[in-house]
């Protein structure tokens, strides 16, 4: 039999006349008891079983311990811990609540877990986009109905009545790469090699998550992602009004031509230059002159129909911010569909300025949930951890949905995962039961029971 060692014992500082000594003896303790939510979350919206649809498994079902669904599950449950790396997993197979995801206390196997470790996980990561699977990688997936089903999560999660409006905010953003990842190039406006991910939001909820080499064109597959997400949000909602929300790295004509076709409103940034400058050229003084007189920032509104030289198919309107700074003019514009009825100030500042949420929601999805972290060389893999975080994000609107009028209403994920997720426990297993004993004095006690009393009886 092994030799069972007594574990190493820790003094401190004593404390009133008693010794402080600590060790790692406690049993069987986790600090992930907030899994659970996340655990119910996942099945109240059928998530890790809809995910694990999205693959196809040719493993021999004889010698396979984790199902897929385990797999999706352990994966996007870690990224909302906080957990990015694969090698995190060869601890974390061993937790006995995260264990739970695979609907088991232990492997049926005496050499495995009851979860995956990472090389497990790294196979599932570069399974190929359909087709034959290699030698190694016995699992394939479609990336295009994972990306459907981010839509489809969007849908299902409005509840009540048909929605008469929804706004979609398009943008990128940079994923910076530090190896030899395919797709990396230098992009001159970063100042870095980087991969370029296309992202569409609802809200914060996203409809997709695109990823693409570093030297794309931003508008690249803008097109084709919202045609498939217009075609399944009016399946759902024949009458809904739809508005495109981005910068002017969208303000092309294959877009705008798109939404008109499509009966989809837009407002998009517009670049600056100067015949659109010399368009609102009285304004721009008048401003200079009330700025200059009153020394503070002051700006006026301005509309007018432009059309470029080459690209653009037709006039269209545009909306002018006519500012004027301390020291210099501020001009800018953005294009729209929406009537002359809604006034220039109304179009700039209460529907396009709202645009800088899609950025709070992008950089929820790079810093907070790990979007960033594409270090495989193949870009399928990294296209797939990119949708993974995505799906982690829809775990973290399901708990934020749930926490309405509370003090976590509007956390971000990364004050969900440190409030309402790590939460300490001892759990002991029984023939009955599994309890889980968390901490007496978390607190966040009543934010926890809110979000169980959400989950389906």
């Amino acid at each position: 039999m092994p030799t069972q060692r007594k574990p190493i014992s820790f003094a401190f500082q004593g404390c009133q006349g008693r010794r402080v000594t600590a060790a790692f003896n406690g049993g069987t303790i986790t600090s992930h008891a907030g899994a659970l939510l996340l655990r119910e979350s996942g099945r109240a919206i059928g998530l890790f079983d809809r995910v694990a649809a999205c693959f196809t498994d040719h493993r021999d079902p004889r010698l396979t311990e984790h199902s897929v669904s385990t797999l999706v599950a352990q994966r996007i449950v870690a990224l909302a811990l906080g957990y990015e790396d694969l090698n995190d997993h060869d601890q974390l197979r061993h937790d006995p609540v995260l264990g739970l995801l695979g609907d088991k206390t232990g492997a049926t196997r005496k050499d495995c877990a009851a979860l995956a470790g990472k090389s497990t996980l790294n196979r599932l990561e570069h399974a190929p986009r359909g087709g034959e699977p290699g030698r190694y990688h016995r699992i394939s997936h479609d990336p295009q109905a994972m990306q459907a089903l981010l839509t489809e999560l969007f849908i299902e999660s409005r509840t009540g009545p048909p929605p008469a409006r929804l706004v979609l905010d398009i943008d990128c953003t940079d994923d910076e790469t530090h190896g030899r990842q395919q797709g990396r190039f230098f992009h001159g406006y970063y100042g870095h090699y980087c991969l370029l991910p296309l992202y569409v939001f609802c809200g914060h909820h996203p409809l997709a998550a695109v990823l693409r080499p570093g030297n794309t064109d931003p508008a690249r597959g803008t097109v084709e992602e919202l045609d498939r997400i217009v075609t399944q949000l009016r399946d759902r909602w024949p009458n809904v009004e739809l508005l495109i929300r981005a910068d002017s790295a969208y303000a092309r004509e294959e877009i705008m031509a798109f939404c008109e076709a499509r009966n989809i409103h837009y407002v998009l940034g517009l670049a600056r230059n100067d015949r659109l400058a010399g368009r609102v050229g009285p304004e721009l003084l008048a401003a200079k002159v009330e700025s200059e007189g009153r020394r503070r920032p002051v700006r006026f509104y301005s509309e007018f129909a432009h059309a470029t030289r080459t690209s653009w198919s037709r006039r269209r309107r545009v909306v002018a911010k006519c500012e004027h700074i301390p020291g210099k003019s501020n001009p800018r514009f953005v294009v729209t569909s929406l009537p002359d009825t809604i006034a220039p100030r109304t179009v700039y500042e209460r529907i396009y300025c709202p645009r800088g949420n899609a950025e709070n929601a992008i950089k929820e999805q790079q810093l907070d949930l790990f979007a960033g972290r594409t270090s495989a060389t193949p870009i399928a893999a990294n296209q797939l951890r990119l949708l993974f975080s995505a799906l982690a994000s829809v775990l973290m609107i399901r708990l934020r949905a749930a926490l309405a009028h509370t003090r976590l209403a509007r956390a971000t994920a990364h004050s969900l995962r440190l409030k309402l997720l790590r939460i300490g426990a001892r759990v002991s297993v029984s023939m009955r039961r599994i309890a889980v004993a968390m901490d007496a004095h978390h607190p966040f006690t009543a934010e926890f029971a809110r979000v169980h009393a959400s989950f389906p009886t």
